[in-house]
Parts: C-alpha cells; structure tokens; sequence
C-alpha cells in the first residue's frame, strides 16, 4: 500500500473527530466563532513547537517570505475562518453528516476556482461532475419542513451556509497553494509546516482581534472550554499536517477524492455519537455527492 493512503485517511478522521469536537462546543458551551477560534489558538502552539524544534535539530533558518505569499497566506487563512464558522453554524440547522456533506462541495467547487483564479481547464466529464454535485445539492437543500418550487431549497439559511462554506474552502485552498508555490526551493514538509505556522498565526491573530471587538466573553470562555478545546487544536493540528504531507506524496486530486471517506465517518458520527436520523433524502444527496466526486477524479 503507498504511503499517502493511510495518512490521508488519517487526515479525514483526524478532521471528523475535530468538527464533532466543534459541534459540541458550539452546541453547548461557544459561539461559532468561539468554536472556530479554539481551533486555531491551540494548534498555533502545537505548530511552532514543532517547526522551531525541527529548525533546532537540523541547524536550519526560518526562511524568508515574500509579500506574494503573505497575500496568499492571508487570504487562504481568511477564507478558511469563516468558512469554518459557516460549518460550525451549520451544526446548529441540519445534523452532523448533512453538514459536512455540504462542506464536501469544496471539491467541485475549487474546479470551479481555480478556472477562475488559476486559468486551470475543465473537460466535459468535469463539468458532467458538477452538473452531478449540484444535483446533491438540491437534493440536500430540500428540508423535511420546506415546501414549494426547488429553487426556493437554495435559498434557506442551512443551503446558504453550507455553499458559502463550499466557496469559501475552495477560495482557501487555491490560496495555500499560491503560497506553497512561493518556497519551491524547499523540500515539500518543510514547505508545509512553515505555510501552516503562519496561516494559523494569522488566523490566531484574526480571530483574537474579532472576539475582542465583537464577542466580549467568548475569548474567556474558550479559555474555560479548554479540556474540551485543546483536543480541538490537537486534531487540528494533525489533520492539517496531515493533508500537507500527503500532497507532498501524490497528486492532490487523489488524496482529495480518498478524503471523502470522511463522509461515511461523518455518517457513523451523525449515528452512533449524536444519536441523529439520517434520512433516504440525506443518504441519496450524499450518495449523488460521492458519485460526482468519482466522476471529477476521472476527468482529472
């Protein structure tokens, strides 16, 4: 078995358990953002810890980073905030496993970005994907309490979060590797851990300035919260590591479409730990969802 196989799957069930640890702070004790900001303040000191120690054994210097990958750290980084606080939002109006079923619309939608962004082609079996994942979609919208024309499904406050979250990872993830492509002269984990150390410095930053401002308390309840949210930023940290590395191994198209496992475990999660019902609407949207996504990888 290659490498990358197992460590993706140990990035989607590392990012599983992270967002059910979320959902349980944001149901319970956080906000949204509270929910989001744990992520990033406790992997922040997880993350420097390791790169300086790393730096430290192998007698190397930080390197030096240019204005381009600053503007492609921060905008990834704050694309990433709020569509983590999207999905975190989402929680709160459909179950776990519709949620990030919803999220997983980030895959058809960085095709979509990178056309845009980085000029990348599309074939006709791609768009056939998106076609497919829009169908999903429509099927995912539609609440067991809406009634009405289809397009009207779109339109609820769970529809919108989840494609805004879509949007915004895709935004996110076109952004990292702008920033990524700025250190090619370095070997791909080191590459990695020093995107990923100042993406979540940013994002510590970000989200410690919004909470001050916006949020009075929150900032003392993530503090109070920390038992919980420290497992946060330890999932954090390692799905994120994950994902690097196995980019590092293969193309990123493959470990993305294997990622998807996180679906069915997101699916058990929904199950057996917050005891919801999955119904057949939800399990054909997610099914039509894989599907699209199988399709996208062969016209990769």
């Amino acid at each position: 078995m290659s490498l990358w196989i197992p460590i993706a799957i140990a990035a989607a069930s590392f990012q599983t358990v992270r967002f059910m640890l979320q959902k349980v702070l944001s149901s319970v004790t956080l906000s949204s953002a509270g929910a989001t900001f744990a992520r990033f303040v406790y992997s922040a000191p997880l993350i420097w810890a390791g790169l300086l120690g790393y730096l430290a054994v192998s007698g190397r210097a930080f390197p030096d980073l240019s204005a381009t990958f600053w503007v492609f750290a921060t905008i990834g980084g704050t694309a990433q905030i709020l569509a983590t606080v999207c999905v975190v939002a989402l929680f709160r109006q459909r179950n776990f496993a519709v949620g990030i079923t919803f999220k997983k619309t980030e895959v058809i939608q960085t095709a979509i970005v990178g056309l845009i962004v980085l000029g990348d082609g599309i074939s006709a079996l791609g768009w056939g994907a998106i076609v497919i994942g829009l169908c999903a979609v429509l099927v995912l919208s539609k609440t067991p309490e809406s009634t009405g024309p289809w397009w009207r499904h779109l339109t609820n406050r769970a529809s919108l979060l989840g494609l805004g979250s879509g949007v915004l990872f895709a935004f996110s993830a076109v952004s990292y590797r702008g920033a990524s492509l700025q250190l090619a002269e370095l070997e791909a984990a080191f590459r990695a851990g020093v995107t990923l150390a100042v993406v979540v410095s940013l994002q510590t930053l970000f989200m410690l300035v919004w909470l001050s401002l916006r949020e009075k308390g929150e900032i003392a309840r993530v503090w109070a919260a920390r038992r919980v949210a420290v497992w946060v930023g330890m999932t954090s940290l390692l799905g994120s590591f994950c994902w690097f590395w196995a980019f590092t191994l293969q193309n990123a198209a493959y470990v993305k479409a294997l990622g998807q496992i996180e679906l069915l475990l997101s699916l058990l999660a929904s199950v057996l730990f917050f005891k919801e019902v999955i119904t057949r609407r939800e399990i054909l949207g997610m099914g039509l969802l894989i599907l699209s996504i199988l399709v996208l990888l062969l016209a990769i």
